[in-house]
């Protein structure tokens, strides 16, 4: 399966356009959050990305929460909207999770407290695909002071779950920066796209 996966658009409409030009040799694309900025320009981003056709995973970032993503992307036809719950596409099992975690310092923002984050990661089957916002504490979470700003609930998931691949978004600095821990992947993807084989 061939997977088109971004993050953090932030209402780049030329990039959003890229990305569905892109999406026609995806099998599956995987937006992972931060669709608006400080949740405006939520609806404009998803109308130009509701132009892909091929199914479409989506998780909320902490810029949109996530009832208005799923109300944004009602008119959407491919995409589903994941957020403590997962989808099968393909014949692989995916899991999702948005929102900053941990509660970031920004009181507009959609964020989810480590234990929040644990309850809705408890779901996640063993060695499904994880999409999240947030990364994982001590992997490709590096702000530009070097701080490590990732989830400790995320990163246990990962430990425990061991996922093939896990994608996330949210800290800018790192984006593109990839990581291995244990038997999975960690990439934080950014808005310029990047492609996966599953």
């Amino acid at each position: 399966m061939r997977v088109l996966a971004f993050s953090d658009l932030h209402r780049d409409l030329d990039q959003a356009a890229r990305l569905v030009e892109w999406s026609a040799d995806a099998d599956l694309v995987i937006g992972a959050g931060d669709f608006a900025s400080i949740h405006e320009g939520l609806g404009e981003a998803i109308a130009v990305l509701a132009e892909i056709e091929a199914p479409t995973l989506l998780v909320p970032g902490n810029n949109e929460t996530e009832e208005a993503l799923r109300e944004a992307a009602r008119s959407w036809p491919a995409a589903s909207v994941l957020h403590g719950e997962g989808a099968e596409a393909g014949g692989i099992t995916f899991f999702g999770l948005g929102a900053g975690v941990p509660i970031t310092p920004w009181d507009w923002s959609f964020d989810l407290s480590e234990d929040e984050a644990a309850g809705l990661l408890a779901g996640c089957p063993p060695e499904a695909v994880l999409i999240v916002h947030s990364p994982p504490r001590g992997h490709v979470d590096r702000s530009g002071s070097g701080e490590h700003l990732g989830s400790t609930a995320i990163l246990e998931a990962i430990e425990s779950k061991r996922p093939p691949l896990a994608v996330c978004g949210h800290i800018h600095e790192s984006w593109g920066d990839e990581d291995r821990l244990g038997p999975t992947r960690v990439v934080n993807l950014g808005p310029s796209g990047t492609w996966f084989d599953l």
